[in-house]
């Protein structure tokens, strides 16, 4: 699933290409993509709009209108977009698509069909779902320790599943929320209320890093993921145990090690990231 750094990757595309661009058709194949407002009312509010910028918020893209609207989109598993020539064929996952006057066409391929579009007032889209529902961005000067603990403070779900929470930091998935465990020395199923300040301190620390590695590679492309118009992310070349099941852990040379978290694969190495229970009940026996 694409996560921050990949969408942020696709947004900069976008917005070579996008921005100026008036909008002189639009076209949707299969309905359930647009969550609001109505099929109708979004093609004909969208007629006759420019897209002025391109913006981001945790994993939703932002399109920028020139009048009072917002055109949201997540990707959600498997969506990207495309430019083509109006006259190219529809393929069967290409599911929205924008002509422009230009004569460029933009278009919404999901193969899973789980991706969503918003078309919002600018003055209320801040104020409503989706974007209300959002947590603090990773570099948010207001993502502190004290915030961080107040979150978790009564969470006793593991904090592999909170880190995907996006109503505390936006933008981290799957891939990313392993790594960040990694660097921060924290097995996953930790209960999240049982974190300390200085684990609040690495996870925001190190949060950042990964990131901003991320963002630098192009994100990272992994299974079916692919960005928009093939540029691909060569984070994956850099993951420490995402992934990596079997693989020597490039810090001790442990085996890393694969489980289910809340239903998602969870990749970890059992000596850097050790259950704090274990070792304390070991250093009890020894007394």
């Amino acid at each position: 699933m694409p996560e921050l750094p990949e969408v942020e990757t696709v947004r900069k595309v976008l917005e070579k290409k996008v921005v100026g661009e008036k909008i002189k058709e639009v076209y949707v194949y299969y309905s359930k993509i647009i969550e609001e407002p109505s099929v109708e009312e979004f093609k004909e509010k969208l007629k006759g709009k420019t897209i002025t910028a391109m913006d981001r918020r945790g994993k939703w893209l932002i399109f920028v209108l020139d009048d009072t609207y917002y055109l949201l989109t997540h990707l959600r598993m498997e969506g990207r977009f495309f430019f083509r020539n109006h006259d190219d064929e529809v393929s069967r996952h290409e599911h929205v698509a924008f002509l422009f006057e230009s004569g460029l066409e933009l278009r919404y391929n999901d193969t899973r069909k789980f991706g969503r579009m918003y078309l919002l007032n600018k003055d209320d889209a801040f104020k409503v779902k989706p974007l209300n529902e959002l947590g603090k961005e990773p570099w948010d000067k207001t993502l502190t320790e004290d915030y961080l603990l107040s979150s978790y403070k009564m969470r006793r779900l593991p904090i592999k599943t909170v880190l995907l929470d996006q109503s505390i930091i936006t933008g981290i998935g799957n891939i990313y929320a392993d790594e960040i465990l990694k660097m921060s020395s924290l097995y996953p199923l930790t209960p999240a209320n049982e974190l300390t300040r200085r684990d609040c301190t690495n996870i925001i620390n190190n949060t950042k890093e990964v990131l901003n590695k991320a963002l630098a590679s192009g994100g990272t492309t992994i299974r079916s993921y692919e960005s928009s118009e093939g540029v691909h992310g060569r984070f994956q070349n850099q993951l420490l145990v995402h992934s990596k099941e079997g693989e020597d852990c490039p810090s001790c040379g442990s085996k890393i090690v694969k489980i289910r978290v809340g239903g998602r694969g969870t990749y970890y190495c059992p000596n850097c990231q050790r259950e704090r229970a274990k070792e304390a009940k070991t250093k009890k026996v020894k007394k």
